[in-house]
């Protein structure tokens, strides 16, 4: 059957009842919907038509990506022409390409509005043009038996060249920054935190998730689904109570992971020179590069990932917070008891959170949330007070440490190994390598230098056998 790109996506966007390119929820939820109403349209489409489709009709059809991915303006081999013939149902669904093009297309307004982001189930952000880039060029390399050409240029390489390269003439950052939704049960507008670079936390995410969805998909020993199948499991995915220690591997939250197996560092720093090699970079600029991606694995790789305050519904704090003196020497480890049971999703983990916050402003009287990071179930830290701010986390030691609390109790159980595995290794390394923690760190159990029990006699048990932890006592134990 012969049909016009246009008429797709018409038909996807008619049927899921948007009225209007304004009127639309941006999560990924409501784009796998659009998807799903073009695979079930009774059109022969296939995966790679589809996100062919998506590519024309947002205009991501530059000299770079037709390099790797052809043009689509002939796309014979996958059942789609535009025809004469289908200018009159172009006319009739032009208002309906909006949706796509601001769910897809990709840049920061003057306002700091990032557009052609969309939120996902577990609490991050992905923009959606790096992601069907990756996709693309997995499913045309499956299709022509081969590996797939350009995946990590498509995907990364090509914006963290371009964000270095502007951030060595004009002292910009480097990469990111994140942002907050609107509302995140109905997100609308997602704002970022302050000047963007060419490398923003969702175009990093999408350029993961688009790399490591299309090496998948690359592998034709690997069944292949449908569009919409991929996207549900891989963002969509329902957790049970052992967390990510029983999930499978393909899932948003262990994107850190996966994308690191994919690429080492020297080769994606090679990557980016390659796609700059044609503004002959000086020597100055290749250690620019070098420093970027140092930065890059560090933020992105290393560091775990962090619901920032803002996705989680924080309050503000009650007062002006006083401000820590880095590097510090202890990570006081602690269990928050109440929540009991560990969370398994964002929603439930900023419920927790939010009912923490809570509690330590009214009932106990502290300006914030008193720990310093919380560790969920769900694969994800969120931020408390963070790295810079005087938590209230263990009496007369808050100034030396930093405090890190488990989502549950833990007397007779242990959090997942995928969560302990985020203190243990990830937070204590983000923490030294960005001078937060010093080098010789010390872990204690909260019960070490107050009387409690908590971590819990399980948590405290597993945390003695950690490399850095001590009975080291505090410089001089001070009222905080």
């Amino acid at each position: 059957m012969t049909i016009s790109t246009v008429w797709l996506i018409a038909l996807a966007w008619t049927c899921v009842n948007i009225q209007s390119a304004e009127v639309y929820q941006r999560d990924t939820d409501h784009f796998i919907q659009a998807i799903q109403k073009i695979e079930n349209s009774g059109l022969d489409v296939s995966p790679l038509s589809i996100v062919r489709s998506l590519r024309r009709a947002v205009g991501h059809d530059d000299t770079f990506t037709q390099s790797f991915l052809g043009a689509t303006h002939s796309d014979s081999d996958t059942g789609i022409l535009i025809t004469n013939s289908s200018r009159k149902i172009e006319a009739w669904s032009l208002q309906f390409l909006g949706f796509f093009d601001k769910a897809i297309h990709n840049f920061v307004t003057d306002a700091r509005e990032e557009r052609g982001v969309v939120l996902t189930p577990d609490g991050t952000t992905v923009a959606l043009a790096p992601l069907l880039q990756g996709v693309e060029a997995g499913l045309k390399a499956r299709s022509e038996s081969r590996q797939p050409q350009g995946l990590h240029s498509l995907t990364l390489a090509r914006a963290l060249g371009l964000s270095f390269l502007q951030a060595f003439n004009s002292s910009s950052d480097r990469l990111g920054p994140d942002g907050c939704w609107d509302n995140v049960t109905a997100p609308m507008v997602y704002t970022l935190s302050r000047a963007p670079s060419l490398a923003t936390d969702a175009l990093i995410n999408g350029g993961m998730d688009g790399a490591i969805l299309g090496a998948h998909l690359s592998d034709a020993t690997k069944a292949l689904p449908k569009l919409s199948e991929l996207l549900l499991v891989y963002y969509h995915f329902q957790l049970g109570e052992t967390g990510l220690d029983g999930a499978p591997l393909l899932v948003s939250p262990l994107r850190r992971e996966n994308y690191r197996k994919l690429v080492s560092p020297p080769v994606l720093e090679g990557m980016v020179l390659e796609f700059l090699a044609d503004r002959k970079p000086s020597a100055e600029m290749k250690e620019a590069v070098k420093v970027g991606v140092q930065d890059f694995v560090l933020r992105y790789l290393d560091c775990p990932p962090m619901i920032p305050r803002c996705m989680w519904g924080a309050k503000a704090s009650k007062g002006i917070p006083a401000r820590l003196s880095p590097p510090l020497h202890f990570l006081y480890v602690h269990h928050t008891e109440v929540p009991s049971r560990p969370c398994l999703t964002f929603q439930q983990c900023s419920r927790d959170m939010r009912a923490m916050q809570r509690f330590h402003q009214e009932e106990r009287g502290w300006q914030d949330i008193g720990y310093s990071f919380v560790v969920g179930s769900d694969g994800y830290m969120y931020e408390g007070r963070g790295w810079g701010r005087l938590g209230a986390h263990t009496r007369n030691h808050n100034a030396f440490g930093y405090g890190v609390a488990f989502i549950g109790n833990y007397s007779a159980s242990l959090p997942t190994r995928h969560s302990l595995g985020l203190v243990r290794h990830r937070l204590a390394t983000c923490g030294v390598t960005g001078h937060f923690i010093q080098a010789n760190y010390t872990v204690q159990g909260h019960r070490q230098v107050v009387d409690t029990t908590c971590p819990g006699d399980a948590l405290y048990s597993e945390i003695s056998t950690w490399e850095h932890y001590g009975d080291t006592e505090s410089p001089k134990a001070t009222p905080s």
